[in-house]
């Protein structure tokens, strides 16, 4: 009786947690948008219910995300979880051609999304080059019970964004004319939080109040680096891992690279401050007003008073976080390795006079078939590379 009370005790428990948690249902009516983001180029993008930028997701831990996708484009498409782990459930990645065909035009599919992880995500296109078009928006999973506290919740999206629609820039790149290699660099501009750089809000501060900033960057090719002078930064997440306290002046983001940050603000708001966002590039010259690109948005400790004007380190002398540096608040220990790939990207012109980039040896070229159908149909061929397509460069482990 006793074995049969704590049973049913548990399970009201049980029964009590999972009704917490909600299925937030989104829609995106996948279309093309025009508008002048960069505050310059008016252009055609790509946006969600006639939306661009689209907004934000918020979840919270434990919800199922149901995201109801409708294709109104004139290509297929899809979209992907990025740093979604989809354990056992790869089919919902959203990978065009690798882990579903890509929704056709004027088709639906729904994407499921169980927020197991907490952090901070995107989700974004994955066919060709849309997601460079537009097609991304964060997703943000908070936590049920907060490990740091602070007192609210600041989203900076960093995107680059060219003067020319993604296939045209492509178009250039391959072209058998183009006898440059690589081929001339493009300098896009810096949206944060969906527009140009230089036209965002103003950021409150209260004295003495923690921020939790979430600086994301849903770049496609460019860097970014994020910092306020005269405050430091605790980061407390990299990529949706949380971890401890690493305090740093300034992040310094790759393309896909997610930070949350502890900002603490001052005890006085005698003065407001300016926050600098660079917009950058190693692999393309420098060019003044262009590579790098400047942009700064304000810190508000109150209307209307004086900006704090703070001499400029050199970039030597900003500590920039560094991930590897990191300690995991869970401490989890190193996986062992059991299998090591050891690949080379290279430039490479192909017999049509293309010009392309190889991860190992070959351009990568889609399949006929999605990999993952591939893997799951065809027995013990699915252990043989080749049957993934001649330019897939497949690894195939056990």
């Amino acid at each position: 009786m006793g074995l049969r009370l704590l049973l049913t005790a548990g399970t009201a428990l049980v029964v009590a947690l999972v009704c917490h948690a909600e299925q937030v249902v989104v829609n995106w009516d996948i279309g093309y948008v025009w508008g002048a983001r960069d505050g310059y180029n008016h252009r055609r993008g790509i946006g969600a219910n006639g939306a661009l930028p689209i907004p934000p997701i918020h979840v919270t831990q434990g919800d199922t995300l149901i995201l109801n996708v409708h294709n109104s484009l004139d290509v297929p498409t899809s979209v992907h979880g990025h740093g979604m782990f989809f354990r056992g459930a790869a089919y919902r990645d959203g990978a065009g051609m690798v882990t579903q065909c890509g929704i056709p035009p004027g088709e639906s599919h729904t994407y499921v999304i169980d927020a197991e992880q907490v952090g901070t995500f995107w989700i974004h296109g994955h066919h060709h080059h849309q997601n460079t078009d537009g097609l991304r928006a964060p997703f943000i999973i908070h936590e049920k019970y907060r490990s740091v506290q602070y007192d609210e919740d600041i989203l900076l999206s960093l995107e680059d964004w060219y003067k020319e629609e993604a296939s045209n820039k492509m178009e250039e790149i391959v072209a058998p004319t183009n006898t440059t290699n690589p081929p001339p660099p493009t300098f896009p501009y810096a949206l944060i939080n969906g527009y140009n750089g230089n036209d965002t809000k103003p950021i409150s501060f209260s004295p003495g109040k923690r921020y939790r900033f979430r600086i994301l960057s849903m770049a496609t090719t460019e860097w970014f680096k994020f910092r306020i002078p005269g405050h430091k930064l605790e980061v407390i997440e990299a990529d949706g891992i949380d971890s401890e306290p690493y305090v740093v002046d300034g992040l310094d983001l790759g393309p896909g690279q997610r930070y949350s940050a502890i900002v603490t603000a001052l005890d006085t708001d005698d003065f407001n401050f300016i926050y600098n966002v660079t917009l950058y590039a190693e692999f393309v010259p420098r060019m003044t007003g262009m590579n790098p690109r400047y942009y700064q948005g304000l810190i508000e400790y109150k209307p209307g008073a004086p900006v704090k004007r703070l001499s400029a380190p050199s970039d030597a002398e900003i500590k920039w976080a560094d991930d590897i540096e990191m300690v995991a608040r869970d401490r989890m220990p190193t996986l062992p390795v059991d299998w090591r790939f050891n690949l080379e990207s290279q430039a490479v012109r192909t017999v049509d006079n293309r010009n392309l980039r190889a991860l190992h040896r070959y351009p990568y070229a889609s399949p006929q078939v999605p990999t993952l159908f591939t893997a799951f149909t065809t027995g013990e061929l699915a252990m043989d590379p080749r049957i993934y397509g001649p330019q897939t460069e497949a690894l195939v482990v056990p």
